[in-house]
């Protein structure tokens, strides 16, 4: 039988994995970091289960990964935001990201492409501005549509809304 903790295991990646390790958690901070925060837009682009995403984003969100925030008062609806520890995730999307583009790219390529807020450099796989030399922490970098970017990613619906 295959367990679902790692209780038997005393390293601190067990204890990560406990925390992010499940199949959809990364996917969830991932989207969150692309801007995606709200529970409808979570599911519409996941394609994950109701159940399941609810399940997960309270795991997440007991674990000290995400917090839940209100962003309207009548009627009342959250959406869902990294704290510092979902932030220090970045680097593990990074990583996970430019391994994923050398290695499983979609057809076209990578599908993201990491920027440097303050120069417009592109970012390598240990998160430094290839432009200027920076090493960047996730506040300091964004998301772009990259050429194997499907079109209903959120990066391309988020830069055509603002184009209108």
């Amino acid at each position: 039988m295959l367990h679902n903790d790692y209780e038997s295991q005393s390293c601190s990646i067990a204890g990560a994995l406990e925390v992010v390790g499940e199949r959809w958690s990364l996917l969830i901070v991932r989207d969150i970091l692309l801007g995606l925060r709200r529970f409808d837009e979570l599911q519409a682009h996941l394609g994950i289960a109701r159940k399941v995403l609810q399940t997960r984003l309270q795991r997440l969100q007991e674990h000290g990964v995400i917090e839940r925030v209100a962003y309207q008062q009548h009627p009342v609806r959250h959406e869902y935001r990294l704290t510092d520890k979902g932030l220090d995730l970045w680097p593990t999307i990074v990583a996970l990201m430019k391994w994923g583009d050398r290695y499983a790219p979609p057809e076209g390529g990578p599908a993201v492409l990491i920027e440097h807020r303050g120069c417009g450099g592109t970012v390598d796989e240990h998160r430094i501005c290839e432009r200027c030399g920076a090493k960047l922490k996730a506040r300091d970098a964004v998301g772009r549509p990259g050429p194997g970017a499907s079109p209903n990613h959120p990066l391309l619906r988020r830069a055509a809304a603002q184009m209108s």
